[in-house]
């Protein structure tokens, strides 16, 4: 399988250990998410840097970075030291305020309907993001509509039926994912963060490619998956399979 020239010098980076580290840290999301999120956003500021040089030949100094769906910001520091001026946009007051962390510029807003305005930003990505919207592919159109041309738009977001497709309430949500809520509920005693059809709706690897490959403002560079090393990149390839084992696809793009 042949390497886009915008994922070469991240595929260096994609490997095993890299893998088991990142798999290892997302046990803590629900009881440390400190831990956990600090290493996704150093890994996430690699992620983007990288594919940004592939792109452009440039690191991330001066360049302004959109992070659609940023939570309380723990992804801020990091791109701050890369040289980025960093942006979170969240719609939930009360996810902005989570960690208590105080993030200058933070804006209230929906993915649906970004409050910047068209060809306003250099690098519009969003993390984990899509799975939690119902409408991902409108929040795919505005990512796209706010970036500048020749800027970069990345999109990683949890397959659903993937191993972490259910989030909490998996892997029961393969039966279902009003069953697996209930489930949990029984089990806990309490209901959900991500709740299945509120919160949390099944998003696949195949209509996210579709509408990659289809948009006609960005071009599509590259998919793979997030989590991966470089060497299993090529399930992405694979219809039917890629929804169960990619986990996490990520959909690299540049506005034309």
């Amino acid at each position: 399988m042949t390497t886009p020239p915008v994922t070469r010098r991240f595929g260096r980076r994609a490997t095993l250990k890299r893998s088991f580290g990142l798999l290892s840290d997302f046990r803590h999301e629900q009881t440390a998410p400190d831990l956990f999120y600090g290493a996704l956003a150093r890994d996430s500021v690699e992620l983007i840097g990288d594919l940004y040089c592939g792109l452009t030949d440039e690191d991330l100094t001066g360049t302004t970075v959109l992070d659609v769906g940023g939570g309380p910001g723990y992804f801020a520091d990091v791109f701050l030291e890369a040289g980025a001026r960093y942006v979170p946009v969240e719609p939930d007051p009360s996810e902005m305020h989570a960690a208590g962390l105080a993030v200058g510029g933070a804006i209230r807003g929906s993915g649906l309907a970004l409050p910047f305005r068209t060809s306003s930003v250099d690098i519009c990505f969003s993390s984990n993001v899509a799975e939690h919207v119902s409408e991902p592919w409108a929040m795919a159109d505005e990512m796209v509509r706010v970036t500048k041309p020749g800027g970069m738009i990345v999109l990683s977001y949890t397959l659903w039926w993937g191993p972490f497709g259910g989030h909490e309430t998996g892997p029961w949500h393969a039966l279902g994912g009003e069953y697996a809520a209930r489930r949990y509920v029984r089990k806990t005693g309490r209901e959900p963060k991500n709740r299945y059809g509120v919160s949390l709706f099944k998003v696949g690897a195949a209509e996210g490619l579709r509408w990659a490959k289809s948009t006609t403002d960005a071009e599509l560079l590259a998919a793979f998956p997030r989590y991966h090393p470089r060497w299993a990149w090529w399930m992405v390839r694979v219809p039917g399979l890629r929804e169960f084992l990619v986990s996490n696809l990520v959909l690299v793009l540049k506005k034309r």
